[in-house]
C-alpha cells in the first residue's frame, strides 16, 4: 500500500502544480489586459481633455479678437485696439504698451474695446466686466493674454490679465500661444515683432495657434509633434502635445471691408 499511496500523492501534487501554473497564467493575462485597457482609457481621457482645453482657449481668444475695436459709446482711442508681443507678454500702460519676454516663449496679446453692457457680460451690479468677470470702471476694457507654467503647480496655463489687475489662469494645459497678424494689403501674416506701432490699426485678422500639453504622464519615451511654426519638436517628458489653430477676422477693424467702429 505504501508505494500506491506515494504514487497517488505524487499525482495529486503534479495536478496542483499544473493548476497553479494555469491560474498564474490566467491572472497574468488578465492583469496585462487590464493594464492595456486602463492605458487606452487614460489616452482617450487625456485626448478628450486636450480637445476641451483647446476648444475653450480658442473660443475665448476668438471672441476677444472679434470684439477688438468695438466702440458703441467711445471715440477712437489714442492707440490701436490690438497689440501683440512675440515670445513675450504685454506690459505697461494700455495705450503705450510694451513687451516683456517669457521663458515659455508664448506670444502675448492685448485686446481693447468699449466697456459697456453690449460688449461685455455685466456684473451682478450691472457694471461691464473684463475677461476675469471683474467689474470695469474705465470707458475701455483692456484684456491681455499669454501662456506660462503655473508658479504653484508647474502646469502650463493660459492667463488673462484684465483691467490692470493681477493675471489669473483661465484654461489649464495651454503650453504656448502663437499669434500671426494679417495687415491690410499684405500677402501673408506677420509676426508681432515685425509690426510697427503705427501699423497695428491696419490689422484685420489674426491666426491664433496654441500648443496644448497632455494632462497624464505616460511612459517616458520620446514623442514628436509639429509646433506652431511648422517645425518638428521632440519631447521626452511622457506628455502628449497637440497643436490647434484658428483664423479670426476682426469685425471692427478699419482695415476690413466692413470695418469701422460700430
Amino acid at each position: 500500500m505504501t508505494p500506491r499511496l506515494l504514487s497517488s500523492r505524487g499525482h495529486t501534487l503534479l495536478e496542483m502544480t499544473i493548476a497553479l501554473a494555469l491560474g498564474m497564467l490566467i491572472v497574468t493575462a488578465s492583469l496585462s489586459l487590464y493594464r492595456e485597457q486602463r492605458a487606452a482609457f487614460d489616452r482617450a481621457a487625456d485626448a478628450a481633455r486636450i480637445h476641451d482645453a483647446a476648444s475653450s482657449a480658442l473660443e475665448m481668444l476668438a471672441q476677444q479678437i472679434q470684439m477688438a475695436g468695438f466702440a458703441s459709446s467711445v471715440e477712437s482711442p489714442v492707440d490701436a485696439w490690438m497689440f501683440g508681443c512675440a515670445q513675450g507678454r504685454v506690459i505697461g500702460a494700455d495705450t503705450t504698451a510694451s513687451c516683456e519676454s517669457l521663458a515659455s516663449h508664448s506670444d502675448g496679446l492685448q485686446v481693447r474695446y468699449s466697456a459697456d453692457a453690449v460688449s461685455t457680460w455685466p456684473s451682478t451690479a450691472g457694471a461691464p466686466t473684463d475677461c476675469l468677470g471683474q467689474a470695469v470702471s474705465d470707458a475701455i476694457v483692456t484684456n491681455r493674454f499669454y501662456a506660462k507654467p503655473s508658479s504653484s503647480t508647474g502646469e502650463p496655463e493660459l492667463y488673462c490679465e484684465g483691467g490692470g489687475r493681477q493675471a489669473q489662469p483661465i484654461v489649464e494645459g495651454i503650453e504656448r500661444m502663437r499669434v500671426m497678424y494679417w495687415l491690410a494689403g499684405a500677402p501673408s501674416a506677420s509676426d508681432a515683432s515685425a509690426i510697427a506701432r503705427e501699423r497695428w490699426r491696419d490689422v484685420h485678422a489674426a491666426d491664433v495657434c496654441i500648443v496644448v500639453r497632455g494632462f497624464i504622464a505616460q511612459a517616458k519615451r520620446k514623442a514628436n509633434y509639429v509646433d506652431c511654426n511648422g517645425l518638428p519638436v521632440t519631447v521626452e517628458d511622457g506628455r502628449v502635445r497637440q497643436v490647434f489653430w484658428r483664423r479670426v477676422a476682426i469685425r471692427n477693424s478699419v482695415a476690413s471691408p466692413s470695418g469701422g467702429a460700430q
